[in-house]
């Protein structure tokens, strides 16, 4: 696995890389500004991130699922225990794309090209 940075810093840039795809997608939806923040907020949070990493689960490889393992160990500033585990997988969605986004930026393109065909995503 070519880990050139850590999880966390794979996760800061993931998170960055999801809200612009999301913002991308709703833009070409809507030009009304509240309709655009309820399209993004919708998917721009733990429970619809930990939504799209279950479905993808049988698209990745087996370094990918391993990325996610260790993703989801990571400590985390969340109290409360019924968030806790969509906080910790919506982490690991945002390591994925993170580590995508840096080191194989096709693979990313092919991953939000199914995410953005999911019905739960349109």
């Amino acid at each position: 696995m070519n880990d050139c940075l850590n999880l966390k810093n794979y996760a800061h840039i993931g998170d960055a890389v999801w809200e612009i795809f999301v913002r991308k997608y709703v833009i070409y939806k809507t030009s009304n500004s509240k309709i655009m923040h309820k399209m993004t907020t919708d998917r721009v949070n733990a429970h619809f991130q930990k939504s799209m990493l279950d479905f993808l689960y049988s698209y990745l490889t087996d370094e990918e699922i391993e990325l996610v393992r260790r993703a989801r160990n990571l400590s985390i500033p969340v109290a409360r225990k019924s968030i806790q585990a969509d906080y910790r997988m919506a982490t690991a969605f945002e390591v994925l794309c993170g580590y995508w986004y840096i080191n194989d930026q096709d693979r990313l393109n092919k991953i939000f090209s199914i995410l953005s065909s999911v019905d739960d995503f349109r």
